[in-house]
């Protein structure tokens, strides 16, 4: 057998085979995604469209609304200039509306900051955070953060 078709059948064998379906299941339920879009004004647009297609991945890879917190700086959908209100789209030929009903912003405007971003992180919400709002993961869970936004060499930018 080649080493490389070895490698990938112990590769395989590591994550799938030796798993059971009750803790793959337990497993799945213990991932969790933190997006991040933290540019505002119109001309950043791109940044919810690229935040909303990877809200629309994880969510179609099996992740629930409750696992996932999306952080939205600036709601294009309903920004004046938006020649298509209500809607962001990925693309200029605007196929696919990424922001519909089913959409949960849990962080919005002001409340995307760098502040809350690091209480997220380490669980330090003031007192009556609700529920949304908070990264409930324990020792066992796999967090997912995306970020997009203006950036450098070790910084980001927020509302910026």
């Amino acid at each position: 057998m080649p080493p490389r078709l070895v490698f990938a059948f112990a590769l395989w064998w590591c994550l799938v085979g030796k798993w059971s379906r009750a803790d793959a299941a337990e497993l799945e339920r213990n991932n969790w995604a933190v997006l991040v879009e933290t540019s505002r004004y119109w001309y950043n647009y791109r940044h919810s469209s690229n935040v909303l297609s990877v809200y629309y991945t994880i969510k179609r890879l099996g992740i629930p609304d409750s696992h996932i917190i999306l952080m939205f700086a600036e709601d294009y959908a309903c920004n004046p200039r938006n020649s298509k209100p209500g809607m962001i789209f990925r693309e200029n030929r605007q196929s696919q509306n990424l922001y519909g009903e089913d959409v949960e912003v849990d962080y919005r405007g002001d409340e995307v900051s760098v502040e809350s971003f690091l209480r997220l992180l380490t669980g330090r919400h003031p007192p009556g955070t609700p529920r949304n709002k908070r990264l409930l993961t324990d020792s066992m869970s796999n967090v997912l953060i995306y970020i997009t936004g203006h950036s450098g060499e070790e910084f980001i930018k927020f509302q910026d």
